[in-house]
């Protein structure tokens, strides 16, 4: 990537106080891949209420110069997500990533932002691989994955979506975003 470094730090989401600047991103028409259209600030809140209470998910802010700029989930998808739809190794984890939308973009940024989330899954040392299940009609994550060294598996059926099941191991993203 060309130009500046972009450093993001990350913090956990505050259900109450991150709620509103939440539900302005995921109820986007570009965030429409993110399945909150239609949700209210209370649905939003109560979700990331039950990410907070719930042992094998997470939420984190990605911040910039200490400004929330993205969201990242991560999951035990022998739990939550995947459970029961491919065969989960000890290691796994998985993500989610959302940018929010903006009048101002920025080159390379989702880029940076795919490949810190990326950074900070692979900084837990037990992590040796991670799962992702974007919409098949997604095609813009699927080239961010592919960039950072994931590896799509196979189609499968969850019951919101027809999704890609995509697997980076810590080599593989290693080698992709060394490059």
């Amino acid at each position: 990537m060309t130009g500046t470094t972009m450093t993001f730090t990350f913090r956990p989401v505050d259900p109450l106080t991150d709620a509103e600047l939440l539900h302005s991103w995921v109820t986007h028409p570009k965030a429409a891949f993110w399945m909150m259209q239609d949700a209210r600030l209370e649905d939003v809140e109560r979700a990331y209420m039950e990410i907070a209470a719930d042992e094998h998910h997470h939420a984190l802010l990605g911040l910039r110069d200490g400004t929330p700029v993205f969201l990242m989930e991560a999951y035990d998808p022998a739990h939550r997500e995947l459970a029961g739809l491919y065969e989960a190794r000890p290691g796994d984890v998985g993500m989610h990533f959302l940018t929010p939308a903006t009048d101002t973009p920025e080159h390379g940024f989702t880029r940076a932002v795919i490949t810190a989330v990326m950074a900070r899954l692979f900084e837990d040392p037990a992590v040796r691989r991670v799962v992702v299940e974007p919409d098949v009609r997604n095609t813009a994550v699927h080239a961010l994955n592919a960039a950072v060294g994931f590896v799509p598996e196979r189609e499968i059926d969850k019951p919101e979506k027809r999704a890609l099941l995509s697997f980076c191991t810590r080599e593989q993203f290693e080698k992709a975003v060394t490059a």
